[in-house]
């Protein structure tokens, strides 16, 4: 990339404050120049106004980001809260089983690092006869993180 584009990518998002309308041209060399002036014939417009550029989003709070409709049942506090709380438990319980399966998932790839047969010569059918276990840690690993954040996202 030569230095004029790369100049040119670095300065075109600020450029619209600047100029109204900005050329990219080639000079007499074949190169690439940048301006907000026609400097010859073979000159085009890239950007033009400030009508080019898009307009800043709007803030959207959570309440006008998903409007409730009219007639939408609402549900009162206390019933909110123990549902949080039921919910809270049955993570809590899921988190408890998944560590405990993730404790013997350990256990068995212990287990099966320490067995050596006579027939895995070639290094990669142990690496072969290890995997499923390996990957059943790291699926218990992401099951455990992935219960931490459902934790975390309660109130």
């Amino acid at each position: 990339m030569t230095r004029t584009a790369l100049a040119f990518l670095c300065i075109l998002p600020a450029w619209p404050a600047l100029a109204s309308t900005i050329y990219k041209c080639a000079d007499e060399h074949g190169g690439t120049l940048i301006s907000n002036t026609k400097v010859n014939k073979t000159c085009q417009a890239v950007v033009t106004g400030p009508d080019s550029s898009l307009p800043a989003p709007k803030p959207r709070s959570a309440a006008t980001a998903n409007p409730s409709p009219a007639g939408f049942p609402k549900v009162a506090e206390d019933t909110q809260k123990s549902r949080d709380t039921d919910r809270r438990r049955i993570l809590e319980q899921e988190l408890a089983a998944e560590q405990k399966n993730l404790e013997s998932a350990k256990k068995d790839l212990a287990d099966q690092e320490a067995t050596r047969s006579g027939d895995e010569k070639n290094y990669q059918r142990v690496l072969d006869r290890l995997q499923p276990y390996k990957d059943r840690v790291a699926q218990h690993e992401r099951n455990i993180e992935a219960i931490n954040r459902e934790l975390g996202n309660l109130r």
